[in-house]
């Protein structure tokens, strides 16, 4: 990163300089106004770009609600991790660990500050056999503080034909965990 921003800086100098020498700089520009402008501009750039990435870990309080009325049915902690290139883990405390295995999933920018994501993870009974696949579809918001972010969710659930046996429906509040 710090050859990459020496790399720019050294280019954005030669730059200067020849469009210096150029006169194609308007009139009262230096070619040190201009490596000072460009630098300001990457950083603000950076500071925008970093308030649209979900990459990540985020803590993530879950509400499962009722789909007709919205009500509150329970409310728990989860964890997302956003890898760059649109893969996603988590884990959840909604059903013990020999219950639930992770959740592994896709997720992809959707304009602004809005993404989608879709995981599975399998469910399991008591005595260790598969018995169905959870796949929740969230639709995130990242807040205007790029900590921070609000979902919408649905959740499926499929028997081990893949037939649908049971929906739900969630929101959420996450923090970036740092």
């Amino acid at each position: 990163m710090k050859r990459t921003m020496t790399r720019l800086i050294t280019v954005l100098v030669l730059l200067a300089a020849v469009a210096t020498v150029g006169g194609i700089l308007p009139m009262g520009l230096s070619a040190a106004d201009t490596v000072v402008s460009a630098q300001e501009n990457d950083r603000d750039e950076g500071l925008r770009s970093h308030g649209r990435k979900l990459e990540g870990t985020w803590r993530v309080q879950v509400t499962l609600r009722n789909c007709q009325t919205g009500a509150e049915l329970r409310t728990f902690p989860a964890l997302l991790t956003f890898a760059q290139g649109g893969t996603l883990t988590g884990t959840t405390t909604v059903f013990p660990p020999a219950l639930r295995g992770p959740d592994h999933g896709v997720w992809e920018h959707n304009g602004r500050r809005r993404y989608r994501a879709v995981t599975e993870a399998f469910i399991f009974n008591p005595a260790g056999a598969w018995t169905s696949t959870q796949r929740i579809t969230q639709d995130i918001e990242l807040s205007s503080n790029p900590d921070g972010f609000t979902s919408t969710a649905s959740v499926e659930f499929f028997d081990t034909a893949g037939n649908p046996t049971s929906t739900g429906c969630a929101t959420a509040v996450a923090t970036r965990m740092e």
